[in-house]
C-alpha cells in the first residue's frame, strides 16, 4: 500500500470526514483544507482498479496536492467492485461533484481529478456533467485515466507482464468492474469509446511511458483536442504506471504533484497569495 512505504504529509489546516447523500448509500469524502484563503475545489479520485484503495491509503498525496494547489481537495472514497461493479463507482463520483458543487463549494471553480481508476472516474465526470446539466468543471485532471477496453494495444503488448501494472490484472479489474462486455462500450466505462468529446472542461492529461494504458491515453488527449478542449499533456518518459502517488520516495512524483498543481491553479480564476 502506497502509505506504507510514502513519508508524512505537510500539515493541513483541518482534515474532516464527511458523509454524503448518493443514489447508492452515503458515500464518505475526506476534506482537506490547506487554509482559510482557498483557489477553488478539487474533488479527487483515487487508484486501485475499481477494486481497491482507501482515503488512508492517499491520504499524503492529497496533502501535498491541496498545499501546492492551494485548493480543497475532496477526496472521494467511492463503492469497489466486486461487492459494487460499474455504475456503482461512477455514480458515487458524480454524487460526490454535486455535493461538493451544491453544498460544500456553492459558486466556487470546480476541479475533477484522478490517476488510473480515479482518472476513468474523472473523465466521466466530466462527460456526465456535460451531459446531464453540471455543475459546470474548471479542469479535468487525468492521470494515466482507464479509458478503454482494448487489452490489444502496442502499449499493452510492450508493457503486458511489466512495472507495477500488467494486462491480466487491467484485464482482471475490467472483469471485476464491468463484468457485462456490452457495458464496456458504454462511455460512463469507456470514455474514449463516447461518439463527442466537444464541450468538455479543459484537460490535463499525463501519460507514463512504462504503461499498458499509455497508448489509450494519448488517443484519448487527441480525441479531446480535436473536439476543441484545450488539452496540456504532461508525458513522463521514465516513469511507470502508478508513480504518481509515490511522492518522497520518487522525486518525479513529487514533480509530477507540483505540475498538478500548476495547471490547477493556471485553470482557476484567482489564486490568492500565500498566507503570512
Amino acid at each position: 500500500m502506497v502509505r506504507e512505504i510514502v513519508a508524512g504529509g505537510p500539515e493541513v489546516a483541518d482534515i474532516r470526514d464527511v458523509w454524503i447523500p448518493a443514489p447508492g448509500g452515503r458515500p464518505r469524502v475526506r476534506v482537506y483544507e490547506p487554509s482559510s484563503r482557498l483557489a477553488g475545489t478539487v474533488v479527487y479520485f483515487h487508484p486501485g482498479g475499481w477494486v481497491s484503495g482507501t482515503l488512508d491509503d492517499f491520504d499524503v498525496p492529497c496533502r501535498l496536492l491541496a498545499v501546492e494547489s492551494r485548493c480543497r481537495i475532496v477526496s472521494v472514497d467511492y463503492r469497489l467492485a466486486p461487492q459494487h461493479p460499474f455504475p456503482a463507482a461512477a455514480d458515487d463520483a458524480l454524487a460526490a461533484l454535486r455535493w461538493v458543487a451544491e453544498d460544500l463549494s456553492p459558486g466556487a471553480p470546480l476541479v475533477v481529478a484522478g490517476d488510473s481508476a480515479g482518472g476513468n472516474l474523472a473523465a466521466v465526470c466530466a462527460l456526465r456533467a456535460r451531459d446531464r446539466g453540471g455543475p459546470p468543471i474548471a479542469l479535468q485532471v487525468l492521470i494515466y485515466p482507464i479509458v478503454d477496453h482494448d487489452f490489444d494495444t502496442p502499449s499493452y503488448r510492450e508493457h503486458a507482464t511489466g512495472y507495477l501494472l500488467g494486462r491480466e490484472s487491467m484485464i482482471s479489474f475490467w472483469d471485476r468492474y464491468v463484468p457485462s462486455t456490452p457495458d464496456r462500450d458504454l462511455p460512463d466505462a469507456s470514455p474514449l469509446r463516447a461518439a463527442d468529446l466537444s464541450g468538455l472542461p479543459p484537460a490535463f492529461v499525463a501519460i507514463a511511458e512504462y504503461d499498458v494504458l499509455r497508448d489509450e491515453v494519448r488517443l484519448y488527449a487527441e480525441r479531446l483536442a480535436a473536439g476543441g478542449v484545450p488539452v496540456s499533456v504532461a508525458y513522463y518518459g521514465d516513469m511507470p504506471h502508478g508513480f504518481f502517488t509515490m511522492v518522497n520516495v520518487l522525486d518525479r512524483a513529487n514533480e509530477a504533484v507540483a505540475d498538478v498543481a500548476t495547471a490547477i491553479r493556471a485553470a482557476l480564476p484567482t489564486t490568492p497569495a500565500d498566507d503570512d
